[in-house]
C-alpha cells in the first residue's frame, strides 16, 4: 500500500478549499485584527468589574454546567460578563480559522500570509487555554499578565497578516538604511518592556478581577514610575526616529506609519497620567488597554513600512494569456498583409 506524504495530503486537502478572492480575505483579516483588539479590551472589562471568577471553573462556567446558573455567592451580571467574554473568544477563534481556510484556498498560494494566519489561530487557541489556567489558579497576577501579553502579541501578528495581504512575497527590499531599521527594532523592544511594566502596575493596583485575589506585593508608585520612564524612553526613540527619517528622506508610507504611532503613543501617555492622578478609575483602565492595543497596531504598521515586497501576486489565467496571444497574432497577420 502506497503511503501519501503528509505534504501531498495537505496539498490535496487545501486544493478542495474554495478561492473566496483577495478582497474577501482582506476583509476577514480586518475583522480578525478588530477581534484580537476587542478581546483585550473586554478582558479589561472583566477585570475592572470584578467578574474574573464569575465563572469559577473552566471549561464549564460552574461545576456541571457550561452556562451561568443561579449561584448563592455570585450575581447574574458578574457571571454573564465572564461568560460573555468566553463566548466572544470562541467567535474570535472561528474568525481566525476562517482566515486560515480563506488564505489556504487562495490562488496563487501565499506561504508567508498562510503562516501568519496559522500562527494567529494557534495563538488564539493558546489564549483559551491560558484563560482557563488563569481561572483555575484564581486569577494569580502573573497568569493575568501572561494572558494580556499574549493578547498583545496576537494583535501584532494580526496586523502583520493584514499588511501582508496587501503586498507581494518577494524578498524584502529595505527602504531605509540598516541602522534606522535597528533603531525601530530597539523601539519595539522598549515597547515590549513597556507592556510588561504596565502589567506589573495593574498587578499591584486595585483591579484584580475578583475582590479576594491577592495583589502583587510591590510598591505601586515605584512600578508606575518605572512604567513612566519606559514611556519617556520610547518617546525619545520616536523623536530620534523623526530626525533619522528626515535625514534619509524616508518615503511617505514610512512617515504615515510614524505619525500614526507617535499620535497614539502621546494619547496613551495622557490617558495613563490621568488614570494615575485620578486613582485608576475603571473606565480609564479599559481605555488604557485599548490604547495599548492601538500602539501595538501602529508599531507593527510602522515596522512593515520599512521594506518593500513588491505588488500582490495575481493568479495565472490561461484564457487571458491566450486572448493576448491571439490578439498579437492577428495584429501580426494584419501588418504582414499590408
Amino acid at each position: 500500500m502506497r503511503t501519501v506524504p503528509a505534504q501531498d495530503a495537505f496539498s490535496r486537502l487545501t486544493d478542495r478549499l474554495p478561492d473566496v478572492g483577495a478582497r474577501v480575505i482582506r476583509w476577514l483579516l480586518v475583522i480578525n485584527l478588530i477581534c484580537q483588539t476587542v478581546i483585550a479590551v473586554t478582558g479589561s472589562v472583566v477585570r475592572v468589574t470584578g467578574s474574573g471568577l464569575g465563572c469559577d471553573t473552566w471549561p464549564n462556567c460552574h461545576p456541571g454546567t457550561l452556562v451561568p446558573v443561579a449561584h448563592p455567592e455570585l450575581d447574574a451580571i458578574t457571571q454573564w460578563i465572564e461568560f460573555g467574554n468566553r463566548l466572544l473568544s470562541v467567535g474570535i477563534g472561528l474568525v481566525a480559522l476562517l482566515c486560515v481556510l480563506a488564505v489556504l484556498g487562495h490562488r496563487p498560494r501565499r506561504t508567508r500570509l498562510a503562516r501568519l494566519t496559522i500562527v494567529t489561530l494557534g495563538g488564539t487557541l493558546l489564549q483559551g487555554l491560558i484563560g482557563g489556567i488563569t481561572v483555575l489558579m484564581d486569577l494569580r497576577w502573573w497568569t493575568v499578565a501572561v494572558h494580556l501579553l499574549v493578547s498583545m502579541s496576537l494583535v501584532w501578528t494580526a496586523m502583520l497578516a493584514l499588511r501582508a495581504s496587501g503586498e507581494g512575497d518577494r524578498e524584502p527590499r529595505p527602504l531605509v538604511p540598516a541602522p534606522i531599521r535597528q533603531l525601530v527594532a530597539t523601539a519595539n523592544g522598549v515597547l515590549g518592556a513597556l507592556l510588561v511594566a504596565g502589567t506589573l502596575v495593574t498587578a499591584a493596583g486595585p483591579h484584580a478581577g475578583d475582590a479576594a485575589t491577592p495583589r502583587l506585593n510591590l510598591p505601586i508608585d515605584v512600578l508606575a514610575q518605572l512604567h513612566a520612564e519606559l514611556l519617556f524612553l520610547f518617546l525619545g526613540l520616536l523623536i530620534a526616529l523623526s530626525f533619522a527619517f528626515r535625514a534619509v528622506s524616508a518615503p511617505p508610507r514610512v512617515w504615515r506609519g510614524y505619525w500614526w504611532l507617535l499620535g497614539v503613543v502621546v494619547a496613551q501617555g495622557a490617558i495613563g497620567m490621568v488614570q494615575y492622578w485620578t486613582g485608576v478609575p475603571e473606565v480609564l483602565v479599559t481605555l488604557h488597554v485599548l490604547g495599548a492595543a492601538l500602539v501595538v497596531v501602529a508599531a507593527a504598521w510602522l515596522w512593515t513600512t520599512l521594506r518593500d515586497r513588491g505588488s500582490v501576486p495575481t493568479a495565472f489565467d490561461p484564457t487571458k494569456t491566450n486572448a493576448i496571444a491571439d490578439s498579437a497574432g492577428r495584429r501580426g497577420e494584419f501588418a504582414s498583409s499590408k
